[in-house]
This record gives structure tokens, C-alpha cells and sequence, in this order.
């Protein structure tokens, strides 16, 4: 058995040595080191040897197994390196490498996080919801009517369930308070879908960012300095705020936030960002309907809630005349804000 044992390790190394690719080699470890390869066959004889040889016949299987296995990682090494040469033969690898094109945030994502940035500066933490909806979390429980324009099928999307795409992200500020007792201080942006009429500041789906604060005596004053901070950290210390009077059905009173800006190419104007106003009363009932219980009571707590568009903050922000270049995937637009 001490001269099989040799005779199989001069064989293998032999065949190792004159192996000419990975696959030969492979064939060579299995025809020798396999379940039924010729050293593990050899080894099953070892059963047949008495107590005295078994220790030294041990010791020579395991020293040949250990000599071919070493051959073996020697000569893949070796392959592999001759592979890696004969890949890389006729290149000169001292030449400077070609520059990959550094890519950079999507404008409505830049302009999305430097708003949540200033906002969580105010106390504001995101919340989210989904994009589809129901109708009491759309527009019941913001106190919208079912006469209400908004709620016509040509101007939202809605399913054949019942259920519809959410035409703002208030419906965050819904299910937040309805499943988060007083104070509430959050901000959503997303996704909202509209049927508008695709010209260059409207697309059926656009980017909005809303906010809500409820707590015990709330004021307008708070709303007020909020939103005048927020408009003055994005456009500058020096940017003027004016608040309309406006009607929105879930807020009274109401305001549209105009701000003198100037435009790239375009003298100083009043430009509508935001609508804004104090939470009306009616929703606080609603949501403590849905509730259960009296911890949104008119009569305890008030509240602001205010909403912006996204794709508008960045056409201004940029001075992008059309917001379809906000969806198109056209590098050469994009690489500008970098």
C-alpha cells in the first residue's frame, strides 16, 4: 500500500504539472482527491491493515493528500496569472485611466432636502403616507363637501374600488393625528396627482410638501413667523413675505404666502408659493369621530397647516421656465446642478 500511495502521488503531480487550463486542472483534482478518486480510494483499503500499519499508511495518505493539494492551489495560481497577463497583453497600464461622469442629486430632490432641512430646524419630523387613498382621508376629513369641484371625477384619479390617487399629502396629516394624540408637528412631502392640464407649471402628477402643528394655543402669529423664516432661510434674509386672505375648506382663515422674488432674466415679482391657514374646527371634530375619544376637541387644542409645491420651489429657485425638464431624463439639463 506504501508504494500505491507514491505511485498515486507521482501521477497526480505529474498531471498537475502538465494540466494546460482551469478545467483540466479541476479534472485532475477530482480523478484523484474525489469521492471516488484514487487517493480516497486508496484510503478505503486502510480498513484491511492491522492496528500496527494503520497509523504509518495514515500518515502517508494524509502527507500525499496534503502534497497534491498544494500542488493543486500552486498551479490555479499560476494559470490565473498567466490569464490576467494574456488579458491585459497589448495594453499599456501605465496610461491614466478614462474619468467616469460623477452623477449628482435630482433637482427636486435638492430642493425637497434643503426644505425638510430648514423645517426640521423649526421642530418639524417627516411623516408618510400612502399615495392611494380614501375619499374620508382625501376630502372628508378635511372638511371638503361632495359638491366640491375637487372631488369631480375630471379632476381626480379614481379607481373603480373607490379608492383614488391622492390629489395632496394632507391625507398625511390625517392619519398622522389619527393615530398620534396632541402635540403634532410634521411635515409630508410626496407625490400628488391631479387631471391638469399639462402646460409649463402644471403635470397630473407632481411633488408637495405640507406641514401641520397642533398643540395647545396655537396662533396665527406662529404660523406667520414659521412660514416667514422658512421663505427667507430658501431665498435669502432679505426676501419680503405677504400673506392674501384665501379659502381653503380645511382651514379658517386661510391665506395664499406670496414672495418678491426675482427670477433669472426677469425683473422683481410677487410670486404665489403656499397656501396656509389655521386648522378649521370641523377637522378636529372629524378626527375625533375617527378617534374615539375628545384629545383633537376644538375647544382644547388649535393648530396651522400650510402647502407648497415642490416643482414650483425649484423652477424658482433655478429659473426653469418649463417643469416638463423636471421629469425628462435629459442629462444635458440635469448636469447643470451638479
Amino acid at each position: 500500500m506504501k508504494e500505491e500511495i507514491a505511485n498515486i502521488q507521482s501521477d497526480a503531480l505529474t498531471a498537475i504539472e502538465t494540466a494546460a487550463g482551469e478545467q483540466q486542472l479541476e479534472e485532475v483534482r477530482i480523478a484523484f482527491l474525489g469521492k471516488k478518486g484514487r487517493l480516497t480510494a486508496a484510503s478505503a483499503g486502510m480498513k484491511e491493515l492491522s492496528k500496527e500499519e494503520k497509523p504509518a499508511m495514515g500518515q502517508l495518505l494524509n502527507s500525499a493528500r496534503a502534497v497534491i493539494t498544494k500542488s493543486l492551489e500552486t498551479k490555479d495560481r499560476l494559470l490565473q496569472e498567466k490569464a490576467d497577463a494574456a488579458s491585459v497583453e497589448g495594453l499599456d497600464l501605465s496610461l491614466p485611466g478614462i474619468p467616469l461622469h460623477q452623477g449628482n442629486l435630482h433637482p427636486l430632490t435638492q430642493i425637497k432636502d434643503q426644505a425638510i432641512k430648514v423645517l426640521r430646524r423649526l421642530g418639524f419630523s417627516l411623516a408618510e403616507g400612502p399615495e392611494i387613498e380614501t375619499e374620508f382621508h382625501c376630502f372628508d376629513a378635511l372638511n371638503t363637501p361632495p359638491e366640491h369641484p375637487a372631488r369631480n371625477e375630471k379632476d381626480t384619479f379614481y379607481f373603480d374600488s373607490g379608492k383614488l390617487l391622492r390629489t395632496h399629502t394632507s391625507t398625511v396629516q390625517v392619519r398622522t393625528m389619527e393615530n398620534q394624540a396632541p402635540p403634532v408637528r410634521v411635515i409630508a412631502p410626496g407625490s400628488c396627482y391631479r387631471r391638469d392640464e399639462v402646460d409649463k407649471t402644471h403635470l397630473p402628477a407632481f411633488n408637495q410638501l405640507e406641514g401641520l402643528y397642533v398643540d395647545r394655543d396655537v396662533q396665527i402669529g406662529d404660523l406667520k413667523g414659521a412660514l416667514e423664516f422658512f421663505y427667507r432661510s430658501m431665498f435669502g434674509e432679505e426676501t419680503k413675505v405677504r400673506f392674501r386672505p384665501h379659502f381653503f375648506p380645511f382651514t379658517e382663515p386661510s391665506f395664499e404666502i406670496d414672495a418678491l422674488l426675482q427670477l433669472k432674466g426677469e425683473k422683481p415679482q410677487w410670486i404665489e408659493v403656499a397656501g396656509c391657514g389655521m386648522v378649521d374646527p370641523a377637522v378636529f371634530e372629524k378626527i375625533c369621530t375617527a378617534r374615539g375619544d375628545d384629545l383633537y376637541d376644538p375647544a382644547k387644542v388649535t393648530g396651522y397647516a400650510f402647502g407648497m409645491g415642490l416643482d414650483r420651489l425649484a423652477m424658482i429657485q433655478w429659473g426653469i421656465k418649463y417643469i416638463r425638464l423636471l421629469i425628462e431624463i435629459d442629462a444635458r439639463f440635469l448636469s447643470q446642478f451638479a
